[in-house]
């Protein structure tokens, strides 16, 4: 009989693929996800993916994931950032001075980060990362903007595992914000994803989703159906509105505990719409587009 007490590091460490371990790590991330998705890929030398717990004891963990690693010679070369958000790089500076690793992420993350985190190297759009070992595999980066402009996906090439941050989830769906998010940018990431026909997609929270093309399909007809309940809600006011003029109707099928979430998507797809020269702004307020004469 197994002897009770404390999760062991071991017993919170899942194998999705030859090349891939996953270790969840609590996070002050968005409901209902609680945790975050942290990736040690390869078999000798390795990238630990996603330095994204604030609190020390789960800093703990992953140090002591990445010694046992170590010991079986898995060394990890880099710690590599998939975008800015506190979910995933609350750690980053704890763990590229307690690991002695240096960080990498996307141009446009580091931006975001400018004196708060330093970055060591730009990761590239189209970038191979080679990684030597009994399994030697390497990571393909791409970028994928959208839900934060500087959003890298990393795609496995033994497993073609696509390590997919916060572009999907495996329950619920991505809130695209006005700040951060681009709906139009982020329509487009998820058909890129697409094109490439992952054969798994791992998400920063959830689990391996194992029909890809399946999720990313209902995550693009998702947002265009929310698009369209956007334009019906301004269609029916018939006037220059805000947001929250119209998240009674757009969202009528969302619990009202989500609306505040929901009113930055709302005005992520109007700034979208606007751009398209489908609705247009006047002041704080978008307005349905006059028929002409």
């Amino acid at each position: 009989m197994k002897p009770s007490g404390p999760e062991s590091v071991a017993d919170r460490v899942r194998n999705v693929a030859p090349t891939i371990e996953v270790l969840p790590v609590r996070t002050p991330t968005l409901p209902p996800a609680t945790d975050t998705n942290t990736f040690l890929v390869g078999t000798k030398e390795a990238v630990l993916i996603e330095p994204a717990t604030p609190y020390r004891e789960e800093q703990d963990v992953m140090v002591q994931w990445v010694q046992a690693a170590r010991l079986r010679g898995v060394e990890p070369v880099a710690i590599l950032a998939t975008h800015h958000h506190p979910d995933h790089v609350g750690g980053a500076m704890a763990l590229r001075e307690r690991l002695q690793l240096p960080l990498w992420a996307h141009a446009m993350t580091a931006q975001r980060l400018d004196g708060i985190v330093e970055i060591d190297r730009l990761i590239q759009e189209g970038e191979r990362i080679e990684l030597d070992g009994p399994a030697p595999t390497a990571l393909t980066a791409l970028h994928t903007p959208g839900h934060a402009p500087g959003h890298l996906c990393f795609i496995d090439e033994a497993s073609n595992i696509m390590i997919a941050g916060d572009m999907v989830a495996s329950v619920g769906t991505i809130i695209v914000e006005p700040t951060d998010g681009d709906m139009l940018l982020y329509l487009e990431s998820l058909r890129k994803m697409s094109a490439l026909e992952p054969a798994g997609l791992l998400p920063a929270h959830g689990a391996l989703i194992e029909q890809p093309q399946a999720l990313l399909s209902f995550y693009i007809e998702h947002r265009l159906m929310r698009e369209r309940k956007v334009l019906e809600a301004l269609g029916a006011r018939g006037k220059a509105s805000r947001p929250r003029h119209l998240v009674a109707n757009a969202y009528a099928d969302t619990p009202k505990a989500l609306w505040p979430l929901a009113l930055r998507s709302i005005e992520a797809h109007l700034i979208k719409l606007e751009r398209e020269g489908r609705v247009s702004k006047e002041g704080d307020r978008w307005a349905p587009l006059k028929p002409s004469s």
